[in-house]
């Protein structure tokens, strides 16, 4: 087991939990790429199956932390790709103004 790939497994993976909240908290997709949350996924999965076939070592259960991680962020990422869809789908409320003078014999406007 090497020291310096634990200390990088766990540098990144201190890093994915913040990802996945701001995933969850935003709604939004702003700021993720899918094509990197999945290249960063392949690599993860590149790793496990390294530590699998040739070098077993508590290593993996690292590698299958950050994968499950970045999976987590990657569902979170099409969840608010549909948020994002819908809230674009979804007529706006009409003003309270404008229903309170839609019986208004006014013509103007500038009628409020």
């Amino acid at each position: 087991m090497s020291t310096f790939e634990i200390v990088m497994l766990l540098c990144f993976g201190a890093a994915w939990p913040f990802s996945i909240y701001q995933s969850w908290a935003s709604r939004k997709t702003t700021g993720k790429s899918i094509l990197f949350l999945i290249m960063v996924l392949v690599g993860y999965a590149a790793g496990i199956a390294n530590k699998i076939l040739y070098r077993f070592d508590g290593a993996v259960y690292l590698y299958v932390l950050n994968s499950l991680m970045v999976a987590a962020d990657i569902a979170l990422y099409y969840r608010n790709k549909v948020l994002e869809r819908d809230s674009r789908t979804i007529p706006a409320e009409p003003s309270i103004h404008r229903a309170a003078n839609e019986g208004s014999s006014l013509d103007s406007p500038l009628n409020f």
